[in-house]
């Protein structure tokens, strides 16, 4: 039995900034108190395992956790946030190619196996998430803290729910009504014995932040 404690990262420059993040985007000054916040909550909780996603937003926030519980981090790009097409990484999130691009993959969202370009489409965050998932399912640990990204954060949960039976139906639905706040908590628990071995226990606990 394991328990996972998914961390969204702490609020980025490119979360309120005008252009689209790319794998070097820091915290904010903002982002680094909300997660100082986060590290002194984990203090409290019974983790024996950090592991963080190899951008630097991550990277950051998990340092911050680290520094506050003493548990050394770390790196998987296997908990990367998807990665958008190249046309629109450090653009402007208004600019006409970068909404080109998104309105593209809006319309084409239904088409098996569409891609505009070099993103990761339905697919391959399905193939992604089955695969972290069962990393952690074979990690030593037994009480891991996770820092990961509001998009693939959702995409975990929601392939801990449905497998290999998702849709992307589902998954544009998960991604529309669930909110998923910078440096929220959500936890999942992972018991072999079960016919359905994951659970969702919280989503998006961010009490930390007052």
């Amino acid at each position: 039995m394991k328990t996972i404690y998914f961390v969204r990262h702490g609020e980025s420059e490119g979360n309120v900034g005008a252009h689209y993040q790319e794998e070097s985007t820091p915290l904010s000054d903002n982002g680094r108190a909300q997660a100082i916040a986060l590290g002194e909550r984990a203090k409290r909780l019974p983790i024996d395992s950090i592991i963080a996603s190899t951008m630097v937003r991550a990277q950051e926030t998990a340092q911050a956790i680290s520094e506050a519980t003493n548990i050394a981090i770390e790196l998987s790009d296997t908990f990367i946030e998807r990665r958008r097409p190249s046309e629109q990484i450090n653009q402007l999130k208004n600019g006409p190619q970068a909404m080109e691009a998104e309105e593209a993959i809006i319309r084409n969202s239904g088409i098996t196996g569409y891609r505009y370009s070099d993103e990761e489409n339905f697919d391959d965050l399905m193939r992604r998430a089955k695969e972290a998932l069962l990393y952690l399912e074979n990690y030593p640990g037994s009480e891991i803290l996770v820092v990961t990204h509001g998009v693939f954060l959702r995409v975990l949960v929601l392939y801990s729910i449905f497998g290999e039976g998702t849709t992307e139906r589902e998954f544009k639905g998960i991604l529309n009504a669930l909110t998923c706040s910078n440096t929220g908590l959500t936890v999942l628990k992972w018991d072999s014995e079960k016919d359905s071995p994951w659970s969702l226990l919280t989503w998006n606990d961010h009490a930390h932040l007052g």
